[in-house]
């Protein structure tokens, strides 16, 4: 049976169940005809649906195409990402928990603010504020600023342009000021942060790069102010990520979606 011939479902939610449906592992992006024809949808409706979905932030746009937004992670579901990449992240994170004994965070960038994607918590390092799926604004992170650094012209004037809003005590509210730190992190590779992003927090943050060089995530690790040196924890961070790209690299059953889909 051809996908015009198919069955639909007569209701919306079985109808955007097929469209999420459509997308495989290794799809960087789909168009609305090939999910028409995968899904046995009219066009029309596949356009309506996904206009909708992208306006949400379920899907995202790739180009002419589309694919998983980062949505998911904001409501605690699991995006669309192989095993193969969780069980890496989680290793090298753990890794990281253990050489420095504090918590360890894995964000990604979406549009002016960072998404807090995996946190694993230190047993001895104070709690902090931070969430698996809560945002923040990405200029006043540390993990934000290591992937501002390398995001791009355009992408810092967004965040400028949005306006510097203070969060802690020393969140940099100037604009020269941010530029001049971002040329700095491109320099060194790492960000740090104390009492940016609320008082009491201290923060190095290094990007994750994945075989096109362009960061598509952070790696930080996060501490109170004054628990720890956070300069000594730079290099840490900065080797954990490096690994981590590196290893990733290395995996010919991942997909470069998998990574879209986390930033």
């Amino acid at each position: 049976m051809c996908a015009s011939e198919r069955n639909t479902p007569p209701s919306m939610i079985g109808r955007v169940s097929l469209i999420f449906e459509a997308f495989e592992p290794d799809d960087d992006g789909l168009g609305v005809r090939e999910l028409a024809r995968r899904t046995g949808l009219a066009a029309s409706t596949v356009s309506r649906i996904v206009r909708e979905l992208v306006e949400y932030k379920f899907l995202e746009p790739a180009g002419q195409d589309v694919r998983i937004g980062l949505r998911f992670f904001e409501l605690g579901e699991r995006a669309a990402r192989p095993q193969q990449l969780r069980r890496l992240t989680l290793a090298s994170m753990s890794d990281l928990r253990s050489a420095t004994r504090q918590t360890v965070h894995l964000a990604v960038l979406d549009g002016t603010d960072v998404v807090y994607v995996t946190k694993l918590r230190s047993r001895t390092a104070p709690p902090l504020g931070s969430r698996v799926g809560g945002r923040l604004p990405a200029h006043a992170t540390a993990v934000g600023k290591a992937l501002l650094a390398f995001a791009g012209n355009e992408a810092i004037d967004r965040v400028v342009a949005a306006g510097l809003r203070p969060l802690g005590p020393r969140t940099i509210t100037d604009a020269g000021r941010l530029r001049e730190e971002l040329d700095t992190i491109r320099e060194t590779g790492i960000a740090y942060e104390a009492e940016e992003s609320g008082p009491g927090v201290a923060c190095a943050a290094a990007p994750v790069a994945y075989r096109t060089g362009k960061p598509i995530a952070g790696l930080s690790i996060s501490t109170k102010l004054g628990e720890v040196d956070v300069s000594t924890l730079g290099s840490a961070v900065r080797t954990a990520a490096i690994t981590l790209g590196r290893q990733a690299a290395r995996m010919p059953s991942l997909p470069g979606s998998a990574w879209a889909a986390l930033g």
